[in-house]
């Protein structure tokens, strides 16, 4: 049974909850000075660890082990959402670390390796998931060219340059070279913590669907168009999304979510009835029979307020990606470790984010482990994991990893 070093882990995650510190979080977004002093410092303890480690031409930092037997790979990412928490992704990533140290403390895996890999901009500062679409080599240069930072429009070829990153080559994925893949992170819901569990089995990771819906009306005078005669893309726009809250619970299943994350009017003055609409909306589950029934209703919905001739009303889709399946034998390896180290205390549960173990499964056996989150808060500064939550999924996900590494 392999042990976990608490103070060496405890003491690395609040070093780098040291890096960018915000109140309780950390302001850390991608490429960052904050997010390349973060990176500097993980290539610098891998290569304590006895990993040989390097910061890729995308920004994500690998550390390899060079072993004879099977190998696994760990990991997470680094980077911060704008004024947020210091777990988020942090946490898996020395997870990886403190599992591949003490691997290789114990005798008994000399001729193992733990790989970790801090996989850039999960939180999608410059992109969605760059470092794992780099890493699994379907990130096309062109790509690279076309994005910016969302925040300030920086392009992301100029952000490489600042940073000292333009010109290095990219790693990539190994073919045969890993068992599998292991990633712990925060629930960041309430469902552990609020049950009084200490551990998570994802068994799968929701797709996320994603929708501009548009409705066109007539702009006019708020005080003289009587509202027989007026035709309010606003209004309109409401109505669909009160029909949404009316059907959506009669056929999504027990964790579906939906979000209207962006409501748009124009010109989106007091006194002037919107003759434009926009409402950016998206909806999740894991179950692929369920987001067909909610595509199909939300079609519905926008083709009926179409119909009914005061707005027009039109439907694109901005995404429609998979539910990602964790594998079913390390899923296994999970509740063994789990009921060494927290009997009784761990659930099989989705993941209702996204994470880049949803793309390393395309390649290998994928796993994720789950921690509670205090009060359910993420992506908040006050974002935070009882300091003896933290260790216990540590020393469980350590387990796990060694257990993948014998089977």
């Amino acid at each position: 049974m392999v042990k976990i070093n608490p103070e060496r882990l405890m003491g690395d995650l609040k070093h780098l909850r040291g890096i960018g510190t915000y109140k309780t979080g950390v302001h850390r977004p991608t490429f960052s000075a904050q997010d390349m002093e973060a990176r500097h410092w993980l290539a610098g303890r891998m290569r304590e660890a006895g990993l040989d480690a390097r910061i890729d031409g995308i920004g994500s930092v690998l550390g390899r082990r060079e072993a004879p037997g099977p190998k696994i790979l760990t990991g997470s990412h680094l980077e911060s959402q704008n004024h947020a928490g210091w777990l988020d992704g942090a946490l898996g990533v020395i997870y990886g670390l403190e599992a591949a140290r003490a691997i290789a403390d114990d005798g008994g895996f000399a001729d193992c390796g733990v790989d970790v890999i801090a996989l850039c901009d999960e939180e999608g500062h410059f992109g969605s998931f760059l470092g794992s679409k780099s890493f699994l080599g379907i990130l096309e240069e062109s790509e690279i060219d076309a994005a910016t930072n969302r925040y300030d429009g920086k392009p992301l070829r100029q952000a490489l340059q600042e940073v000292g990153l333009a010109g290095e080559s990219r790693v990539r994925y190994e073919e045969g070279r890993y068992k599998g893949f292991f990633e712990a992170h925060i629930e960041q819901g309430d469902t552990l913590i609020s049950s009084d569990l200490k551990i998570g089995n994802v068994t799968a990771i929701v797709a996320i669907w994603q929708y501009k819906l548009v409705f066109t009306g007539a702009q006019n005078h708020a005080g003289t168009t009587s509202m027989k005669r007026r035709r309010d893309a606003g209004r309109a726009a409401m109505r669909a999304l009160a029909k949404i809250d009316e059907r959506f619970p009669q056929l999504c299943g027990e964790r579906t979510v939906w979000t209207a994350g962006r409501v748009t009017l124009e010109p989106g003055a007091p006194s002037i009835i919107p003759g434009r609409a926009e409402v950016l909306f998206q909806f999740r589950d894991a179950d692929e029979a369920v987001l067909d029934r909610l595509d199909t209703e939300l079609r519905a919905i926008v083709a009926e307020i179409d119909a009914e001739g005061v707005c027009g009303a039109s439907l694109e889709v901005l995404g429609q990606s998979k539910p990602a399946r964790m594998d079913a034998g390390l899923q296994d390896m999970i509740d063994a470790a789990a009921a060494i180290h927290a009997p009784g205390k761990s659930l099989r549960m989705p993941s209702g984010a996204g994470h880049d173990a949803q793309y390393l499964a395309r390649i290998m056996p994928a796993a994720m482990l789950f921690v509670p989150s205090i009060g359910g808060i993420s992506h908040h500064w006050t974002e935070d994991t009882a300091e003896e939550d933290i260790i216990l999924g540590a020393q469980v996900y350590a387990e796990a990893v060694a257990q993948a590494l014998r089977a």
